[in-house]
């Protein structure tokens, strides 16, 4: 008992495992007089220790929702819990955020790209932008899942949350079960690619070319000088060509 004790406390510290077990270590004398190893106290906190911080942090946060909502009644949350009352999904937005959008949520960017540390748990954001040219946050989520049910439950509660009004257009990364749901739930709404999402991929899908560094260049050159679509279309066009690149699966992708 007094071990499982002092390795909650620690991972409630954040002290690494590691540290944990060494002060076992150097208690008992050394790793001969321990009737386990290091392992051990690694699988007890993910299976028991994290498990009840997790499903206590839920609550402490569901709490806080509400208080929330009491304080202001133009607050809007919804959470969804898993059976082990863990957060399955969870979604807010404050009234600011919501009067936001009445004003700038034509486009909007949605963004998945941040994950929690503890509880791993997907970061999303709703993101549009004022008459400022400054990004204005228009709702957020915490998700378990990145799957289609997943988004396609936020979607539906964001909408939900500005009225049942969809965005003219949306950016999001390239994911298939985002897209799938947008179709689902914003039929109308112009699904399009994030461009900073895009050109960040650049280096991993084109490295094992040779020559990479300057195909890298040029497609940068193509994408960001091309103003017009017909200018684009002929520019993309001769930069496959000139490098052979008309059967990269990644670079033909709609």
């Amino acid at each position: 008992m007094f071990v499982r004790r002092t390795i909650e406390t620690h991972e409630e510290a954040g002290i690494r495992p590691s540290k944990t077990y060494q002060s076992f270590v150097a208690a008992a004398g050394s790793h001969c007089e321990l009737g386990f190893i290091e392992k051990d106290v690694r699988n007890y906190i993910t299976r028991k220790v994290r498990n009840i911080f997790e499903e206590d942090d839920a609550k402490k946060f569901g709490k806080y929702l509400v208080r929330m909502k009491e304080k202001n009644q133009n607050f809007f949350f919804e959470l969804n819990l898993e059976g082990d009352h863990c957060i399955k999904h969870v979604f807010w937005a404050d009234a600011r955020s919501r009067a936001t959008f009445d004003y700038f949520g034509d486009v909007v960017s949605f963004d998945t790209t941040y994950n929690t540390n503890r509880y791993n748990l997907v970061l999303g954001s709703f993101v549009g932008v004022n008459h400022h040219g400054q990004s204005t946050l228009l709702g957020c989520a915490l998700m378990k899942n990145e799957d289609i049910q997943s988004f396609k439950w936020l979607f539906e509660c964001w909408l939900r949350c500005m009225g049942g009004k969809a965005p003219k257009g949306i950016l999001t990364d390239q994911c298939t079960s985002i897209k799938r749901a947008i179709e689902l739930c914003m039929p109308t709404t112009i699904h399009r690619w994030c461009i900073w999402h895009i050109m960040k991929k650049i280096p991993s899908k084109l490295n094992s070319y040779k020559g990479h560094i300057d195909i890298e260049q040029e497609m940068s050159r193509v994408v960001w000088n091309s103003y017009t679509k017909d200018e684009f279309d002929k520019n993309w066009n001769d930069f496959l060509t000139k490098y052979g690149l008309g059967g990269n699966k990644w670079l033909s992708g709609n």
